[in-house]
């Protein structure tokens, strides 16, 4: 039977004590990888969210940084090799948040904070951990991406502008450096099940359930299962993908 190994790997999670990025995390963890927990403000959750991974027998380690700031990111990948040396899987998932709203009230800052936050992010990420990758002829770079990057519905510009500006990067990352061994790919969620609407018993969307060929919402756990088998051997052939998980509602056409 095959599975999911992860064993001798180290993964990054930036975004990593939000309500994604901390499903990834353990499921990456699950699978015998040792984690970086990147968080910007939550270091509790952050703190937690380590204990937890070292509960499972794994290596962790918790790290702060800006990754819209490339001095930043740099910092955190300087504080990763002394604790836990090399890191081989890299998964892009923080975003920065805001209030959408139409093209002509959306304020120019919004478009800059997801340009740095979904463009700038992967650039500084790509440029400080994959010479390393490029050394060890292994690596996997995953992005968290967004239907919304194919529906372009109203109100979605901003984060629709930078999710497609990073989906270029990817691409053309991919061409560059697929002869050292390394896979770059995009996940892309639905409108996803986690903690919070669980807490707040706000799991359903008869709306949104109606356009979706599999008639639900997608899950948290389910996101993190497509990135874990991204970042495993199963998918050694897989790169420049743009996968969504979202139970058909976009359909990539060829």
């Amino acid at each position: 039977m095959l599975a999911i190994d992860l064993s001798g790997r180290t993964a990054l999670v930036t975004g990593a004590a939000g309500q994604l990025g901390r499903v990834m995390i353990r499921t990456l963890a699950r699978a015998g990888a040792d984690v970086v927990i990147h968080y910007q403000s939550s270091g509790k959750k952050a703190a937690e969210l380590l204990e937890e991974v070292r509960g499972m027998g794994r290596r962790g380690m918790i790290v702060q940084a800006d990754v819209t700031n490339r001095e930043s990111v740099a910092e955190m990948k300087r504080k990763t090799a002394e604790q836990l040396g090399h890191v081989d899987i890299v998964v892009a998932n923080a975003v920065i948040q805001y209030q959408w709203t139409s093209v002509l009230e959306q304020p120019p800052q919004d478009y800059e904070s997801q340009f740095e936050s979904c463009v700038m992010q992967n650039v500084y990420l790509a440029q400080i951990f994959v010479p390393d990758m490029i050394g060890k002829k292994y690596g996997r770079m995953i992005g968290i991406n967004t239907e919304c990057s194919m529906q372009n519905f109203k109100t979605q510009s901003a984060y629709v502008a930078g999710k497609r500006g990073m989906d270029g990067v990817y691409r053309v990352l991919a061409k560059e450096v697929g002869e050292h061994g390394i896979t770059v790919n995009q996940v892309a969620p639905g409108w996803t099940i986690s903690d919070r609407d669980r807490e707040n018993n706000a799991e359903r969307s008869e709306a949104y359930e109606r356009s979706v060929p599999l008639g639900r919402r997608g899950t948290d756990q389910e996101i993190a299962n497509v990135v874990a088998f991204l970042a495993s051997d199963l998918a050694s052939f897989i790169t420049g993908a743009y996968v969504p998980v979202n139970g058909g509602n976009v359909m990539p056409a060829i």
